[in-house]
C-alpha cells in the first residue's frame, strides 16, 4: 500500500507543479501502476469511468457543431444586452450553469456553457480564465442540488433510496437541494467580489448575431433533455450517458456531411475533441484504481471513521472536512462508494440517525474538487477548453477563485445540514 500511495502523492505534486504536462505525467504514473502490478491487468479496464470518457468526447464533438452555426455568439449577444458590466456577466454565466449542472452531468455543462463565455469574453477583449473557472466550481456545486446532478448524488439517493423529491423534502425537512442553494447564493457574492474590478461596461450591439443552422442546438438541447430523462432510467447500462452523448454526435456528424458534401464536415468536429484532456482523465482514472486495489481509498476512510471515535457531531465534522480534504485530490466517486458502507455501519453501531452523516459525505466530497485545478473532471474539462484556446491557467489563478467558492458553499451547509438533521 505504501508504494502506491508514495507515487500517487509524488504523482500529484508533478501535476501541480508542471501543470502543462499534466496529462503525460498522469498516464506515466498509470502505466507504473500497471507494469508494477499494482494495477492488475484484469483491473485495468474496469477502473476506467468510460461513461465519463465517452460524454467528453461525444459532447465535445456537439459543441464544435454548435460553435460553428454560430448559436454561441448568438447567446453572448443576449447575455450582453441583460448584464451592465463584464462583473455581472461573469456571475450571471456561472450561476446559469449552476442550474444547468443540477439536472446534468458537470463535464457536460462545462462542454455547453464554455463557448458562450468563450465568445462573450473574445467581444469584451478580457482575460477568458476566471469566467471559465468560475463556471466549472459553480457546475460542480450544482451537482449535489438534485438525484440527477451528479453520480456521486445518485449513489447517496440509491443507499438511502431517494426519490427525486426527496433532495427537495427529506422527512419532513429541507433537503439537499436547499443547502446547495444557500450555498450558491453565498459563493455567487464571492464569484461578485472576485471580479469587482471588472467594471468595463458591456458595448451594445447594433444587431445579434444571425444562427446559420439550428440543427446543432437542437442536437446539444437533445442531449440535456435525454440525460435528464435516462437518469430516472432504473438499472440501465454504466455507459448510457455516454452513449447518449456520442449517438447524438454521429446524427450530427452525418447531417454535416449531408449539408456540407465534404469530408471536413466530419473530421473538422472530430479534431475538436481534446484528446489530451481525454488522457489526463484515463490517466487519473488509472491511478485511482491502482490506490483502490492497494486498499488505500480504504484505508483512508477507516482512518477518518476512527477519528471521529464515540462522539456523532465529531464524526460528522470529520467526515465533512475530511472528505473535503480528500476530494480535493482523489476522484469523489470511488471515495463515495467506499464511505457510504463504512457510514451505515458506523451509524448501526452507534444507534443514531446517518442522515446528516450521508448529506455531510455528499456536500464534502462534492465540494471538494474544487480546491484544485485536478479535483474534478468539470475543472479538468474547463482548463482543457482554455489551453486549447491559448489559455494556461496556472495553480494560483485557480485557487484564488476555487478555494474561497468552495468554503462559502461548503460551511452553510455543514452547518445546516446537522441544525436539521443532526441536533
Amino acid at each position: 500500500m505504501i508504494p502506491a500511495l508514495i507515487l500517487f502523492a509524488a504523482t500529484y505534486v508533478l501535476m501541480l507543479v508542471f501543470s502543462k504536462y499534466r496529462p503525460y505525467i498522469a498516464l506515466g504514473s498509470a502505466l507504473i501502476f500497471i507494469l508494477t502490478g499494482m494495477l492488475p491487468i484484469a483491473d485495468v479496464l474496469p477502473a476506467i469511468d468510460w461513461n465519463v470518457i465517452l460524454m467528453i468526447a461525444g459532447t465535445m464533438g456537439l459543441v464544435a457543431l454548435f460553435i460553428d452555426s454560430k448559436m454561441p455568439e448568438l447567446l453572448a449577444d443576449l447575455v450582453m444586452e441583460h448584464v451592465k458590466n463584464v462583473q455581472w456577466a461573469a456571475v450571471a454565466l456561472s450561476l446559469f450553469a449552476g442550474v444547468i449542472s443540477a439536472f446534468v452531468d458537470n463535464v457536460a455543462t462545462v462542454l455547453m456553457v464554455a463557448p458562450v463565455a468563450l465568445e462573450i469574453c473574445r467581444k469584451l477583449k478580457t482575460n477568458p480564465v476566471p469566467f471559465i473557472i468560475g463556471i466549472a466550481v459553480s457546475s460542480n456545486l450544482q451537482g449535489a442540488a438534485t438525484l440527477v446532478g451528479d453520480t456521486t448524488a445518485i449513489m447517496l439517493g440509491s443507499a438511502l433510496d431517494m426519490s427525486f423529491m426527496d433532495f427537495f423534502f427529506y422527512q419532513g425537512k429541507p433537503g439537499m437541494f436547499f443547502m446547495v442553494e444557500l450555498g450558491a447564493l453565498l459563493s455567487a457574492a464571492i464569484l461578485y467580489f472576485i471580479f469587482r474590478k471588472e467594471k468595463s461596461p458591456i458595448p451594445r450591439m447594433n444587431t445579434r448575431t444571425q444562427v446559420t443552422d439550428m440543427v446543432p442546438t437542437y442536437l446539444l438541447c437533445g442531449a440535456i433533455l435525454l440525460l435528464i430523462l435516462a437518469s430516472f432510467i432504473p438499472n440501465k447500462p454504466a455507459v448510457t450517458n455516454g452513449l447518449i452523448c456520442c449517438t447524438l454526435l454521429v446524427i450530427g456528424l452525418v447531417y454535416n456531411l449531408i449539408r456540407k458534401k465534404s469530408l471536413s464536415a466530419v473530421t473538422e468536429p472530430l479534431k475538436s475533441i481534446d484528446f489530451e484532456t481525454i488522457g489526463l482523465l484515463l490517466g487519473l482514472f488509472l491511478m485511482i484504481g491502482g490506490i483502490s486495489a492497494r486498499g488505500v481509498i480504504d484505508a483512508i476512510a477507516g482512518l477518518l471513521a476512527k477519528a471521529g471515535g464515540g462522539n456523532v457531531f465529531v464524526l460528522y465534522t470529520v467526515i465533512v472536512w475530511g472528505s473535503v480534504a480528500i476530494s480535493a485530490f482523489i476522484d469523489n466517486i470511488p471515495y463515495v462508494a467506499t464511505m457510504i458502507p463504512v457510514i451505515a455501519s458506523l451509524a448501526a453501531a452507534l444507534g443514531v440517525d446517518p442522515t446528516p452523516l450521508y448529506f455531510g459525505l455528499l456536500s464534502g466530497a462534492t465540494l471538494g474538487g474544487n480546491c484544485t485545478p485536478i479535483g474534478a473532471s468539470a475543472n479538468i474539462t474547463g482548463i482543457g477548453i482554455l489551453r486549447k484556446n491559448g489559455h494556461e491557467v496556472t495553480n494560483g489563478d485557480f485557487f484564488k477563485i476555487g478555494i474561497p467558492f468552495t468554503l462559502a458553499a461548503i460551511v452553510p451547509a455543514y452547518v445546516l445540514i446537522w441544525l436539521i438533521f443532526g441536533v
